[in-house]
């Protein structure tokens, strides 16, 4: 059994998430309910929930400035937020869990899931990255990226490029051996700067600062920095070449 609260200061969203909690989460308890960020912070030091889920835009104090006000943050963390692309992108950096409302049953349950397999341990660390990127404008601070052995965070623009394996995907780095993060491609092809970063072909997405040259060819080759070569599928050539007219 996990416990968890809600803080939300609208009653509609309260209830729905409440209900849903009841009838589709049963390994849920639910410990109580917050209406702003200064009752949520008496809930989480009074109750020690296992799970917040936490709105992020409330009047006088939002979720990132009560989260600021707590010096122990040991419980798991599931932003709910109405669409922001900005704010959900800067979360799915951190690697962080977020529903949209109103709150998909489905979506529910897998962020439920995903707190079972998780460690509270980098709650703190992902905090960080979160405000970090929060403050960067474009995204090009930090990056928690999931591994078989945990959460390891790195500066997005040291990513040379990233190769698909399966499921998995292979990171390359211009100062850090490579490793195989617990994401799939399109994961990364949504999450990444479109500015920055570029899928050649369905195996490859490449950070264009790291590109040395470009081989012709019926789609062609990208010799990057690092020595590596990929492959531009035919379909992706123009594409790519227009970005350097």
């Amino acid at each position: 059994m996990l416990t968890a609260i809600i803080i939300d200061d609208e009653k509609k969203g309260r209830v729905a998430l409440r209900e849903k909690l009841h009838d589709y989460c049963p390994e849920i308890e639910l410990l109580g309910e917050a209406a702003d960020g200064a009752e949520g912070l008496h809930l989480i030091r009074e109750q020690k929930p296992d799970i917040v889920f936490l709105d992020i835009e409330m009047p006088s104090m939002n979720g990132f400035e009560m989260l600021h006000l707590l010096p122990q943050k040991d419980f798991h963390l599931i932003f709910t937020t109405a669409y922001n692309q900005y704010a959900i992108k800067a979360i799915r950096y951190a690697a962080f869990d977020y529903l949209l409302k109103p709150v998909d049953i489905d979506e529910l349950r897998s962020a439920v899931e995903r707190v079972k397999e998780q460690s509270q341990e980098h709650t703190e660390e992902k905090l960080r990255v979160l405000q970090q990127n929060l403050d960067t404008r474009p995204l090009l601070g930090k990056i928690a990226i999931p591994t078989l052995d945990g959460l390891l965070f790195f500066t997005i623009t040291d990513i040379v490029y990233l190769e698909a394996k399966s499921n998995y995907t292979a990171i390359h780095f211009a100062n850090h051996p490579s490793l195989l993060a617990s994401r799939t491609m399109k994961d990364f092809e949504e999450l990444l700067p479109a500015d920055l970063f570029f899928r050649t072909h369905h195996s490859y997405i490449i950070n264009l600062r790291y590109i040395k040259r470009y081989i012709r060819g019926e789609g062609g080759q990208i010799e990057l920095e690092n020595g590596a070569y990929v492959t531009v599928a035919r379909r992706k050539k123009e594409e790519l070449l227009k970005k350097f007219r």
